[in-house]
């Protein structure tokens, strides 16, 4: 399982949101590079994002939101969520996703 996880849960529906692609980033001296990237599962979690252990520093995580409800013929107001966060040591960070149309939250998970 990789170090860094995401799970994304359609709040409106009131289900996890599967299909949902995600890139993670690391913010390196010379700007973004890629990490991995993944599309979550029927049960709206995506585990194997990148490697088992990252280096300590910032990273985000961006969400094709605006596909996902596309997708569904839904509308949304957001084309993408971008969330950034550090990682400051070898703990596992799970970064979940609540989303909705028009808004979302998230918050650090276990």
């Amino acid at each position: 399982m990789s170090q860094i996880t995401t799970h994304v849960l359609d709040a409106a529906l009131g289900r996890p949101a599967a299909g949902v692609t995600a890139a993670l980033q690391w913010l390196t001296p010379d700007g973004w590079s890629a990490v991995g990237k993944g599309e979550t599962d029927a049960d709206g979690r995506l585990r194997e994002l990148g490697p088992a252990l990252v280096d300590p520093g910032v990273y985000r995580l961006t969400f094709a939101t605006g596909d996902y409800f596309a997708a569904a013929g839904r509308e949304s107001f957001y084309p993408e969520v971008v969330l950034v966060f550090e990682v400051t040591g070898p703990d596992h960070y799970h970064v979940p996703l609540l989303l909705s149309p028009f808004a979302y939250s998230t918050y650090r998970g276990s």
